[in-house]
Parts: structure tokens; C-alpha cells; sequence
């Protein structure tokens, strides 16, 4: 897997029968493990975690969640003032959001009742990879 940001597009078929989603193009063959986000209201921002070695997946199973990604330029002492990435994941799609290795995520629920899947390249305790900032830290400017 490339070391860049990528969004896998997902689709979905229905009939008499009912629906089918999908996400054909999406390669699951490096991931770990498996746990779902449930965030208690859409007031609530988990804002900012990051993995220097781990890569996340993560995809939207129910309601909607807007995610920013920052690239991490110092893991000792980033600069405050980097310009996240934005994405909206909404259950309806099942678009799959790669985060590689070295950036800092933000994830908040657009709808109550929101569910979000996400997937990790590491096992448990395989490694100890997680940085967290204050949740207003890249609001900042110097």
C-alpha cells in the first residue's frame, strides 16, 4: 500500500431482494485487527491522535463522520499551524479511507448514532505507536 492518503470507493446494488454494498477494489490483506467508534454525541471531536509505523482504515457503517488527517512534520514537537486533509464518510457508500503511517487524525460524528469501523495494521501491544495533542493544538497559529 502506498504511503499517501487514499479514498477507495465503494458502491452498492439493489433489487427486490434487498441491498448489497460492496467495496471491490478495497485489499484487506494487512490488516489486524478490527474495532468500531461510537461517539456519545456529534458534539464530541477525538481530536488529535497519530501513529508514527501504524496505518488505519477506517469506513463509515453507520451515519455519517467528517475525519482530518494531519501530516506529522515533528513527532517530538509538530508545528501547529499544518493544514489538515478533510473527508466525509457516510455509511450509504462504504468508501474506505486509508491513513498511512505518520499522520494525526480528528473524527467527529455528522449524526447521532454514528458508527465507524476502523481497521489497523498492528496487533494489540505488537507495538506502542500512539501520540495524542491537544485538541486544539493544530488550531493554533505561530
Amino acid at each position: 500500500m502506498e504511503n499517501k492518503v487514499a479514498l477507495s470507493i465503494g458502491n452498492h446494488h439493489s433489487d427486490e431482494r434487498g441491498t448489497v454494498s460492496f467495496n471491490n477494489a478495497f485489499d484487506a490483506s494487512e490488516i489486524k485487527r478490527i474495532y468500531f467508534i461510537e461517539n456519545k454525541n456529534t458534539a464530541i471531536i477525538r481530536a488529535w491522535q497519530g501513529h508514527k509505523i501504524e496505518k488505519r482504515w477506517f469506513s463509515a457503517v453507520q451515519g455519517s463522520f467528517i475525519i482530518k488527517l494531519i501530516k506529522i512534520d515533528n513527532w517530538d514537537s509538530p508545528s501547529n499551524n499544518l493544514i489538515p486533509e478533510i473527508f466525509t464518510l457516510d455509511a450509504t457508500d462504504l468508501k474506505i479511507l486509508y491513513v498511512p503511517q505518520g499522520y494525526a487524525t480528528s473524527i467527529q460524528a455528522l449524526e447521532e448514532k454514528s458508527k465507524l469501523m476502523v481497521m489497523v495494521n498492528f496487533l494489540i501491544g505488537e507495538t506502542k505507536d500512539e501520540y495524542r495533542f491537544n485538541s486544539d493544538y493544530f488550531d493554533q497559529k505561530n
